[in-house]
């Protein structure tokens, strides 16, 4: 804030010559952090200026822009402090800034209130750009150091500068009808806190433009990883289909090769997942949820059931339990419900299941058994290795958390199987839980290990 009263004008101001010698290794900061410095103790100083001394007052003003844009032009500043100090601005920001303009309507003294942001334009000189005023005249106004208005001294103008702790960010500057009062103290409070919320809103706005060019960049990259995965998985789909020509009806590795071909086709529908999670704008509308990041199921049919979607898994698993030296335990019966036609939409059961199988092949105990098992009142994915702590059963659900066993192994998981997992079960209206020992679920599994149940909401013509 700049104030105007009576008392003898001093000096405050250094030479272009003098400031030019503040340089530092790291001088694009410190020559920000230095003119932002500069500024509030000029507009300390500014307020014990005398009202003979007014011409000074807006003659400073003037000359700390100057100086502010000669010393970045000197220092010959990079590209990125540029990127610093111009600033895009968004609706909602300009549309707050209106706001807190025409809340001053009431107040009989002033006459006009505009509020300026520092602003750079193709690696020109920063300036002090209009972005708000009141009344508006719909003309618009220019820079600061542009507005020849401004070059005049005038007791009845007051400046309020926006500032996010060292870095000048704008100014608001305020103007009253000619009067030989002093300013009103309430006037003068409120006009410091505006400018105060404009500048932590001015804040809050630059740094949600930050993570948007942020999340943009990312999905680009995204984009660029899908279009690399492409060609691999499309050669390995070639080779897999050239081998399974050379292989005889009758080989007995028909089947190995036939569930590459499944694995690769699961892995081209996760691509064309994560294509689609590039595209995904951002901000979404209201009342929209973020897709999960999950294939589309396919199916040769319009319709699908459990057993049609866990017979792969099944395969799959016994390929890597008989690669680990372990013992597997595939369903012996299939209940009712498994054999009954489910909407395409429930095939995320598969999702889970194939997350809870994971989970076992890579945490459970070294040669322990695995298996699923199926009853009347769900699913459970079990193992015969060491039990899960009691402590960590209480967290094993929570999105990002991982065990005492993920710590041991040499490439460990992300934490989300088993959240994703619960996630989606309670999508489908059902429940994932962890119980004490897989003999709790069926009398025929082991009294030790650890057991994963599924339940999930049955139709009465699935029952």
């Amino acid at each position: 804030m700049i104030n105007a009263r009576h008392e003898r004008p001093r000096r405050v101001f250094k030479t272009q010559h003098q400031l030019s010698w503040h340089k530092t290794e790291d001088f694009s900061t410190s020559a920000v952090a230095l003119v932002a410095t500069k500024l509030q103790s000029r507009l300390v100083d500014l307020e014990r200026e005398s009202q003979s001394s007014v011409v000074l007052v807006d003659k400073n003003i003037l000359i700390l822009f100057s100086e502010f844009s000669k010393l970045l032009r000197l220092a010959n500043l990079s590209e990125h402090l540029f990127k610093l100090i111009s600033m895009q601005l968004s609706e909602r920001f300009l549309n707050l800034v209106k706001q807190q303009l025409n809340s001053f309507e009431a107040e009989p003294c002033l006459k006009q209130i505009v509020v300026y942001i520092a602003q750079t334009r193709d690696g020109q000189n920063p300036s002090l750009e209009a972005v708000g005023e009141w009344p508006n005249n719909g003309k618009g106004l220019p820079p600061v150091e542009a507005d020849l208005e401004l070059r005049a001294p005038s007791p009845d103008r007051r400046w309020y500068p926006l500032q996010d702790g060292s870095i000048l960010l704008g100014v608001l500057r305020a103007e009253r009808l000619r009067s030989d009062q002093a300013w009103p103290e309430g006037l003068d409070l409120r006009l410091q806190a505006t400018s105060a919320a404009i500048a932590e809103c001015l804040c809050l706005d630059r740094d949600r433009m930050k993570l948007l060019d942020q999340l943009s960049e990312q999905r680009e990259q995204i984009g660029v990883m899908v279009h690399q995965l492409r060609n691999p998985l499309a050669a390995l789909g070639t080779y897999a289909k050239l081998l399974l020509r050379r292989l005889g009806p009758e080989s007995k590795h028909l089947s190995l090769v036939e569930g590459l071909l499944s694995e690769q086709a699961q892995l081209n529908r996760y691509v064309s997942a994560l294509d689609q999670l590039s595209q995904f704008k951002l901000p979404s509308p209201a009342g929209t949820t973020a897709p999960l990041l999950l294939p589309p199921v396919l199916s040769n049919s319009s319709s699908l059931n459990i057993r049609s979607l866990l017979e792969p898994l099944i395969e799959r698993s016994s390929v890597t339990a008989n690669l680990q030296s372990r013992q597997w335990f595939a369903p012996s019966n299939w209940p009712i419900w498994t054999e009954k036609e489910i909407p395409l939409g429930d095939g995320i059961v598969a999702e889970i299941v194939a997350n809870l199988l994971e989970n076992a092949f890579r945490y459970s105990s070294p040669c322990s058994s695995i298996g699923l098992k199926l009853s009347e009142q769900g699913l459970c994915v079990w193992d015969e290795g060491t039990p899960i702590a009691q402590e960590e059963r209480e967290r094993i659900f929570e999105k990002g958390y991982r065990g005492k066993a993920s710590d041991q192994l040499s490439s460990s998981g992300s934490g989300f199987g088993l959240a994703l997992a619960l996630q989606l079960a309670e999508k489908l209206g059902g429940d994932l839980s962890l119980i004490k020992k897989p003999k709790d679920f069926d009398q025929s599994l082991p009294d030790k290990g650890n057991a994963f149940v599924l339940t999930l909401p049955l139709k009465e013509e699935q029952r």
